[in-house]
């Protein structure tokens, strides 16, 4: 028998590419390869993770991950074997740049949940076009292609891949959030080679993006609000719609495909459970009494809940119209309704961990902006001043 277990163990040690398991602070664990090749070890993270099974579910996802995992092993043993492993089978340096980006743009515009988003991709591909060739290939994107992007998008004029004449004196430049976007897309881009297995090496590594620029952000005070509510909309639809907004702080591109099957009731509040259209995160969304009214009657599960809404150029014409008919002279869009149920909830005391969940920020840095606005203890602070008249 200690025969038979000293081979079994020795043939487990000559096993060049063996799988690993590290546990991750979050309680997940992290599967990676451990590959032993001409007299040196190197290690394969696959991205790939078991999580925590708390039901039948869970199990069955970690089932599949570890057959994904071994698939991925058995296809190293082979290259092994085969004399392949190494550089030139592993990555895809000359896989075209653009090429590769153009596939993630179409794949963004096929898929509904990032459609939204598209039209940034496509701007920064566009820029890109300008900025490269169709024989760029990823073996030329390195740190100095990437800075060189980051003085292009510096200096560039906006929309300036539009333009047919060379005449750019009066063009403007990209405003900052602009360059930050397009950066970002660019960034995207090339972390999912790298994931991919086209770069052997992240080359964003050390290389800072574009800082945003904080904007102004419009809202309504509540006097204002309920001047609204008692001022006359042209399209009621419209003015549901905000108020609602205004309400619940729901995102105007989540309010616009927000179905009847999507509201539920949940004891004495009226919830809301959905995907947000622009993180994909799942969402459970309580509203009050008030907010519900908005909705109007309960109709069949697939039907919109406010039906014949679409936000355009003529809506917010009459959202403008609307505003100033109820004496609100401030440059208000429909995202202001988002802006106004932050800034109210802070107001009324609500701290802003809650709110952050109510907006369904992933970042609480986010919700911080609206503190910002809203900053009670420097108010205080200045009124601390004694009266200088005598």
């Amino acid at each position: 028998m200690k025969t038979v277990k000293s081979k079994a163990s020795s043939k487990t040690q000559k096993e060049p590419v063996r799988l690993r398991e590290k546990v991750l602070a979050n309680g997940s664990v992290s599967l990676y390869l451990d590959v032993y090749y001409n007299g040196k070890r190197s290690y394969e993270f696959l991205k790939l993770y078991l999580v925590k099974e708390t039901s039948p579910i869970d199990k069955a996802q970690n089932r599949a991950t570890l057959q994904m995992a071994q698939s991925i092993k058995a296809k190293r043993q082979i290259e092994i074997q085969n004399g392949e492993f190494g550089f030139s089978s592993q990555f895809k340096l000359d896989t075209p740049f653009l090429d590769y980006f153009r596939k993630l743009c179409e794949d963004r515009h096929g898929n509904k949940e990032s459609r939204g988003n598209w039209g940034n991709w496509y701007s920064c591909l566009k820029h890109l076009e300008r900025y490269c060739t169709e024989k760029t290939t990823f073996k030329d994107v390195n740190a100095d292609f990437i800075e060189g992007f980051k003085d292009y998008l510096d200096n560039v004029a906006k929309d300036a891949y539009k333009r047919r004449n060379k005449d750019l004196d009066e063009a403007k430049p990209l405003s900052q959030n602009s360059k930050l976007s397009y950066f970002n897309k660019f960034r995207a881009c090339i972390n999912q080679a790298f994931n991919d297995r086209i770069l052997p090496v992240n080359p964003l590594r050390g290389i800072d993006g574009f800082k945003q620029e904080e904007t102004e952000r419009t809202y309504l005070t509540f006097d204002e609000i309920k001047k609204l509510v008692r001022a006359e909309c042209k399209y009621p639809v419209l003015k549901r719609a905000f108020l609602f907004c205004c309400l619940t702080g729901i995102r105007k591109s989540d309010l616009e495909k927000l179905v009847w099957g999507e509201v539920q009731t949940f004891g004495e509040f009226t919830r809301i459970v959905f995907k947000q259209k622009k993180t994909g995160g799942q969402e459970y969304l309580d509203v009050n009494q008030q907010a519900k009214a908005y909705m109007g009657e309960r109709r069949e599960d697939d039907k919109r809940v406010f039906s014949g809404f679409k936000y355009n150029a003529q809506t917010l014409l009459e959202l403008r119209r609307w505003c100033l008919c109820a004496g609100i002279t401030k440059d208000v869009t429909f995202h202001a309704s988002r802006h106004s149920f932050a800034v109210m909830m802070l107001d009324l005391g609500a701290d802003i961990y809650t709110v952050s969940k109510l907006l369904g920020h992933k970042d609480i840095k986010t919700t911080q902006i609206y503190a910002k606005v809203l900053d009670k203890k420097k108010q205080e602070a200045v009124n601390l001043i004694p009266d200088i008249n005598f």
